[in-house]
């Protein structure tokens, strides 16, 4: 059977017009050693986390750009990351209820927490303690010990959802924002501290295991019978602070120091307060005091002084609102840095693609906000609505419904930018020096690229003016609108306004009245044809020199929105808001194929130069690729995330450039790699099967009931080949073992060396052994996916991998990765390899061998670390500084008991 049919691969070459993901957050980085220069768009330290909409999580480093590590294990969107103080694990919260804690530094799952029933919409480490608080849609706050991993506390006061939550004054109280406008104000209390103030911080971090779940209502206020759960903590309701806003909270956040917090609702205005620190609040508390004793004394001297508890600080006045920053548009998410000259700046991610930065001082007495920067020229700030190519394939041009942008395709940098009306339909004019623009009024707009300028407006139509297409002569143009009208134009020079030089212009010639709203022209290649989309479901094809009818197209059951003509004029393809694309003879009209082509209506279509192969978008976020002679599906370009407006070919049919409601304009390339029909459908076989594990109930761990804790990741292709290639090499080992034996035996009977048969896998890896390859083969599973792979890894290899751990560990190859294997293989097959005789053996050699080991590799860890110690106190004592601001902590503690002090002593008087 000969090569049939070669079709060549379009691939994703780059992402541009899209400032920042609505559904993403902002934050501040610091890169260089600048703080408050560079914000990242949807961290710590070197480190960027990025959650998807699909349940991955990447972690890209800020200094290469790349992201190495990639976490699975939500089903559904990732809608909040946290990392802990060192920055050595990170939260995640999803849709699908569940909160995954990660460890970072070793790139897998610690393990997963189940409790709430709705979306997880916030997740926050504690500083001081090993606790978590996370908060979610179904009105509920959740406290976790992560030392048992165990939810011991949930807080049950709101009456709506929770979408925000944030720590203020060092952790000892929680700021929790709802549906509603009122910001609950919660007192922490960490029992420990309160009962014993001179216990050990490293006691009181541990804490008592917590057996059973503990509910706080609003109205908790008694501490008597105190039950075993509240030993961590007791959470009672402070108050409230009052939003300006009226709808819900959709950002609630803290800078670094705690002392500016800031929320927002679904509006433009970003409300910001300023939390008072202890010394503060020391201050305003004895100017309170001497202002009642000195009201005592002036009732009367015979009368003692007011107590000190009928002196008291109010919620407002320990949180103050500092003032209300007016954004241009809605905000989606704000970022805080406080300067340490006291200079706030806020970073807010809008609705409309665009960042601005504003600068105030909190501590002024009347805070001034002043905008510093705004980032608009990379993006449009509404969804882009037409595309075109220029004739040399370098120049692409978007217009949205307030500007059109000129985009260099090779560097996707914005030339030029010129305000526009509603934008609908566009092209470049013959030369590529001028643009015409046909707007939602009815308007056409022509534009002068080298000035920028807008040469000239003209009222085309009486509604909107959807479809424009250039004659094939390149002499004038024809568009069609919503006055049922289809007008055909020719360009001409006229004198400028000085009347020294002549600017191109466009005058209308003929007109043509049609029964029904006009949605989309197109001219035949020869330029003999016109045909036209009507609302009423058909395409209408006429004569273009006499306007006489030639054909009527019907079978669509809704309108054709978009539709184009082959390059040799023998078919014409129509695409429909029912969804299906046809396919047409020019010389019959006659229907040569329906093609099923979109899960939503079919936006736009367009054939590639000299080719019979055409391009489809839609409103299922997907772009594809046909054969109109074969009716057959070529491929699919996945990128979008939601629906896909336009698109444009490049003349030369080598690039692809579309817009999409994501804001994001994506630029597609041809490559010279073929494109094999029966390999794109097993790709395509795959993926659906990818999506069929990933919907699967995920595995259980034998013996063990489902609880509130679980594996952190979740079975995917990837664990499921990583299984496979383990499954691999161990059937590797035992053949090799067993040719390895025979070889002896030959050699044994022959009475002399015989060679050995080498296996070409073993000779490609440096002639290793076979079980030093199922080693390798262990090492190239991703740290995310061992514990899943090993979950699916059928009993009857256990055995061997057993012998082969105890062989390494005792080598001391790979201790950690090998003991962190073997225990979670003992979790989830304990049952079996404890009942068989034959394993005893081994697991008590693998008992003697790991103890020996893995106290081997703590000593050498801990030499390391005294070795650490003994260099850092070296440095501290050459050049007189304590690194890690462990002095600064220290004398602000001091200086903390300090006030506290004064501050009893003066209550005393």
């Amino acid at each position: 059977m000969g090569l049939t049919k070669q079709y060549l691969r379009y691939t994703a070459s780059a992402l541009f017009g899209v400032i920042a993901s609505q559904k993403g957050n902002i934050v501040y980085v610091t890169l260089r050693g600048e703080k408050g220069r560079y914000v990242a768009v949807p961290a710590y330290g070197l480190h960027l986390a990025v959650g998807y909409e699909d349940g991955s999580i990447r972690v890209f480093s800020l200094l290469s750009g790349e992201g190495n590590v990639t976490f699975n294990g939500h089903k559904a969107a990732v809608m909040t990351l946290q990392y802990d103080h060192l920055g050595g694990r990170l939260v995640s919260g999803s849709k699908d209820t569940d909160v995954i804690v990660w460890d970072v530094i070793n790139e897998s799952g610690l393990y997963r927490l189940r409790g709430h029933k709705d979306a997880v919409t916030q997740a926050l480490f504690l500083r001081e303690k090993n606790l978590l608080v996370t908060s979610g849609k179904d009105t509920l706050v959740k406290w976790w010990d992560l030392d048992t991993q165990h939810c011991f506390k949930t807080l049950v006061g709101h009456r709506t959802e929770v979408w925000g939550l944030t720590f203020v004054s060092q952790e000892k109280r929680l700021i929790t924002g709802t549906a509603d406008s009122e910001l609950r104000v919660w007192n922490i209390t960490y029992i420990q501290e309160a009962t014993d103030p001179n216990e050990p911080e490293s006691k009181k971090s541990k804490g008592s295991p917590a057996k059973a779940e503990e509910t706080s209502e609003v109205d908790e206020t008694s501490d008597l019978d105190e039950t075993p759960e509240e030993r961590l903590l007791r959470c009672n309701k402070a108050g409230s602070i009052m939003r300006e806003g009226r709808d819900r909270v959709v950002t609630l956040a803290t800078d670094r120091t705690g002392r500016v917090l800031a929320c927002h609702g679904t509006d433009s205005v970003l409300e910001v307060f300023c939390v008072l620190t202890e010394d503060e609040i020391c201050k305003k508390m004895e100017k309170k005091m001497r202002k009642a004793k000195k009201k005592t004394k002036q009732k009367s001297e015979e009368e003692e002084e007011e107590p000190e508890g009928s002196v008291e600080m109010s919620l407002q006045e320990e949180i103050q609102r500092v003032t209300s920053i007016k954004a241009s548009a809605k905000i989606k998410s704000f970022d805080l840095i406080l300067s340490p000259k006291g200079e706030l700046k806020a970073t807010l991610l809008l609705q409309n693609n665009t960042i601005e930065s504003y600068i105030l001082t909190p501590s002024a007495q009347v805070p001034q906000v002043v905008r510093a920067s705004k980032i608009t020229i990379g993006g449009h700030r509404s969804d882009v609505r037409t595309l075109a190519f220029s004739s040399d394939n370098i120049a692409i041009l978007s217009a949205a419904a307030e500007s059109v942008k000129i985009w260099n395709r090779s560097t996707l940098q914005c030339i030029r930018t010129m305000a526009c009306e509603y934008a609908l339909c566009s092209l470049f004019v013959p030369g590529d020096r001028q643009v015409i623009i046909g707007t939602k009024t009815g308007k056409l707009q022509l534009y002068d690229l080298a000035s920028g300028s807008l040469l000239e407006t003209l009222a085309a139509h009486d509604g909107a003016l959807w479809s424009i297409s250039l004659s094939p002569d390149q002499r004038g143009f024809v568009t069609g609108g919503a006055d049922k009208c289809v007008k055909f134009w020719e360009f001409e020079l006229v004198k400028d306004e000085n009347g020294t030089q002549k600017r191109l212009s466009v005058k209308q010639t003929r007109i043509l009245q049609l029964d029904e709203d006009v949605l989309c022209v197109r001219y035949s290649p020869n330029q003999k044809l016109l045909a036209i989309s009507l609302l009423d479901c058909t395409v209408k094809i006429f004569y273009t020199d006499t306007l006489k009818f030639f054909l009527s197209l019907y079978g669509h059951k809704l309108p054709v929105l978009c539709m184009d003509i082959s390059y040799d004029g023998a078919l014409i393809a129509t695409g429909s808001a029912d969804r299906n694309v046809k396919i047409w003879g020019l010389d019959f009209g006659d229907c040569h194929r329906s093609l099923f082509a979109h899960d939503d209506s079919v936006m736009t279509l367009q054939f590639v130069h000299k080719s019979h192969l055409f391009f489809t978008a839609g409103k299922d976020h997907k772009i594809k690729q046909w054969d109109a002679d074969k009716f057959e599906h070529i491929q699919t370009l996945e990128g979008h995330h939601q629906e896909v407006w336009c698109l444009a070919l490049s003349p030369s049919g080598d690039y692809i450039v579309s817009s999409s409601h994501d804001k994001s304009l994506r630029l597609w390339e041809r490559t010279r790699e073929p494109l094999i029909l029966e390999e794109e459908r097993e790709m395509q076989r795959e993926a659906e099967y990818e999506e069929s594990v990933a919907k699967e109930d995920q595995p259980v761990v034998a013996g063990e009931t489902q609880g509130e804790t679980g594996l952190a990741g979740k079975k995917t292709i990837e664990t499921v080949k990583a299984a496979e290639r383990i499954m691999e090499a161990i059937e590797l080992y035992r053949e090799e073992t067993a040719k390895l034996k025979e070889h002896q035996a030959i050699c044994k009977a022959a009475g002399k060396e015989v060679p050995l048969p080498v296996n070409p896998i073993l000779h490609a890896y440096g002639n290793i052994s076979p079980s030093a390859y199922v080693l390798e083969v262990f090492k190239k599973v991703r740290s995310s996916e061992l514990e899943e792979s090993l979950l699916v890894l059928p009993f009857s290899y256990v055995p061997d991998l057993l012998v082969l751990f105890n062989e390494h560990i005792q080598r001391g190859s790979e201790v950690e990765l090998l003991c962190r294997a073997l225990l979670f293989l003992l979790r989830i097959h304990f049952g079996r390899i404890t009942s068989n005789q034959l394993l005893v053996t081994v697991i008590e050699n693998l008992k003697k061998t790991t103890i020996s080991k893995v106290s081997e590799v703590r000593n050498v860890l801990g030499f390391n670390m005294a070795g650490l110690q003994f260099l850092k106190r070296e440095i501290e004592a050459k050049d007189e500084v304590t690194f890690f601001a462990d002095a600064t902590d220290r004398f602000e503690e001091k200086r903390r008991k300090r006030k506290k002090k004064e501050k009893l002593v003066l209550a005393m008087v």
